[in-house]
Formats: structure tokens, sequence, C-alpha cells
């Protein structure tokens, strides 16, 4: 890695893994938004690492550079717990929104809160008719708003009275305004993903980011499901990671066994390479970036399968024993899986690929 500027932690990688992995287990528990956890975070500098330079981000010298950095800390917090890693996706998908599209204003802005220990989300799902802009003042709710009434703020997409829809960034942090009934899961609890109310609020011009039609542009819009691909990795390995504790000494002295376990890290590591390289992809903004990052969710989604299957078998009863690392891995990874359109994504790979073969690089078979 080449980052010309880093932010000194108190913390080894490992440390921190297990550091969040003990919060996430107490917040699976007692549901609620993971305030220690992202606290945590914040104090070790992840919270900013990825922001614009100009906000006191880390400075890469190749966009590939800090892609890869970033895949490996998505891959980092998703190993140490997958709710947490969803809310760090959110702001880091925040953070590159505020790179590509905020004015120098906002950006010093956006250094100023992060300094403050702020968390950002990206919130686009609605129920209809949709968050509209009449004028200045906002009407509609988000539903499916991870950290709704817990995050400092949200990118949020409002569609104004003409024209293509906006990015608005607006207080996430209210509680009458969030509700979090719904949200009753197996899995990624500590989510609080639930309906955000935000009618009857005012947009300044300082709000609204970047110009009309950017948050749909491509490919960076397709591309960046990379990101939540890369935090489903590290759930992934967790989960292979949890297995290999769990197995006995008898466990171990049984090929069976040992096959089983063999499989388990031969599809972790073959969803590491499809998400690595459709990072690298991304940050090139390739043109069939969106066409790798959709294949990609297909070969994450089949590799956390397979290990789900195969870590229940080879530990047995004990892995849905309530308490125990693999049931949570295994019920966050149930529910974070079920990004939408799964099957429409990897058929719009799939025509892409019928027509030429988009591993490319002087090495394509078509």
């Amino acid at each position: 890695m080449t980052a010309l500027e880093t932010t000194p932690t108190a913390s080894s990688p490992l440390e921190l893994e297990v550091r969040l992995a003990v919060l996430g287990a107490r917040y699976d528990a007692a549901p609620r938004y993971p305030a220690d956890s992202l606290t945590l975070l914040a104090s070790e500098g992840w919270g900013r690492r990825f922001a614009p330079v100009q906000s006191g981000g880390t400075a890469y010298d190749e966009p590939i550079h800090k892609a890869l950095a970033l895949m490996d800390a998505l891959r980092s917090v998703g190993r140490s717990d997958l709710s947490v890693g969803r809310l760090f996706e959110g702001h880091v998908n925040a953070l590159a929104l505020f790179d590509w599209y905020a004015d120098p204003a906002q950006k010093a802005w956006l250094g100023k809160v992060l300094a403050q220990g702020a968390w950002f989300g990206v919130w686009a799902t609605e129920p209809p008719p949709g968050v509209r802009l009449v004028g200045a003042r906002l009407q509609g709710a988000k539903m499916f708003a991870t950290g709704a009434g817990g995050l400092e703020y949200a990118i949020i997409t409002a569609q104004p009275e003409q024209g293509e829809r906006e990015l608005i960034v607006v207080p996430a942090n209210a509680p009458e305004r969030a509700d979090l009934s719904g949200w009753r899961v197996r899995g990624m609890r500590a989510t609080t993903s639930g309906r955000y109310e935000v009618t009857g609020l005012t947009v300044d011009i300082d709000q609204r980011l970047g110009r009309p039609g950017d948050y749909d542009r491509e490919p960076r819009f397709t591309a960046g499901a990379w990101r939540f691909t890369a935090v489903q990795l590290g759930g992934v390995e967790g989960l292979v990671m949890a297995m290999r504790d769990a197995l006995s000494d008898d466990a171990r002295a049984d090929p069976i066994q040992r096959a089983r376990f063999a499989d388990a890290v031969v599809a972790a590591r073959t969803a590491w390479l499809w998400v690595r390289e459709a990072a690298i992809r991304a940050a090139s903004e390739a043109p069939d970036a969106g066409d790798f990052a959709r294949a990609t969710r297909g070969v994450v989604e089949r590799s956390a399968l397979d290990v789900m299957e195969v870590a229940a078998r080879s530990v047995g009863t004990r892995s849905a024993f309530d308490g125990e690392r693999i049931d949570k891995i295994t019920r966050d990874l149930s529910l974070y899986l079920r990004q939408a359109g799964p099957d429409y994504a990897k058929d719009q790979a799939a025509k892409t690929w019928l027509d030429r073969d988009l591993w490319g690089e002087g090495d394509a078979l078509w």
C-alpha cells in the first residue's frame, strides 16, 4: 500500500476486530444502535480515514491503492460484526459522494463534523411516492434506513419538482422521526434499519450535494456494489475462522471434516479474488466495472451460502445455539445477502459476458 499520510491507531487490526466482535455479541443480544462500536472505530481514526483529503482523510497516491485499503477495512469490520460493517460501508459510501461531488466549503464542514465523531449513511430506498423536494422543503420518508435515529447525518435522494433526483444531506438522529418498530429480524439487528420521516425538513443550498443526477451516474452507481460485497466477504471469512476454532481434535483428524474445511477456505478465497478485482475496476472507473460488480455479487452470495452450509454440517447442533459466533454470523449473513435484485444483477452481467469476456486485460477467452 502506498499511503502518503496515515492516521495512527492505538490498536492493531486484530485487537480492534476482537473488541468489535465482543461489542457485536452484546448488541445482537439486546438490539440497538451500536454507538459504542462506532465510537471505538472513530477513536481509532476509521471514521475519517477514507474521507476526502480536504476533510482530513488519508492521502493515497492512486485510486486503486485507496480502493484496496478500503477493501481490507471493510473486510476487517465485516469479520468482526456484520451490522457494524453495514453501517461502516454506508459511511464510506457517503464519504465517496462528498469526495466526488462536494464543493470546498462542504468538504471543510465534513472535516469538522468527522473530527467530532460524526457518522453518515446513504438512504435511497423509499416507500411510494418517494421523497420529494418541494421548493426548499422535503416531503416523504426513507425506509430500510440503516442507522435511523442513531447516525448524525444521512445523504438522501430526493426528487425535485423538475429534473433528476438530487442528493441532500440531512440530520439523521432525531428519535421522533425514526420508526424502528418494523425492524424485527433474525440477523443484522443492530443496523436499526427503520423508517425515517423527512417531511418538513428545510433544505439550504449547502445541504445540496453535487448536481441533479449525480447519484445515478455510471459506472459509479452500479460498480459501487463492490463495497458491500467486501463486508459480506468479511463475514464469510469470519465464519471460516469460527468454524476452524470450533473443530475439535477428533474433527481435525477426520478426512471428511478436513475436506469440508478445505471447501470453505476455497469458497472464501474465491470470493476474495472477485471482490478485489471488482474494487480495482471500480477505482479505475472501467466501462465494464458495473457488470463486473454485478457478477461479483453472485460469486460472494454463492460462497457465503456454501460456507454457511459447511459450517453447520461440520459443527452440528452447536452451530445453532444462541450466543455461538457461528450462529450470529450465519443469521447476519443470511439477511445481508438479500440485497435487491440478485437475479436481475446476474442476468445483466451474463448478457454482457455473452457479448465479450469482461475479464479482459489480455486474457479474454472470446
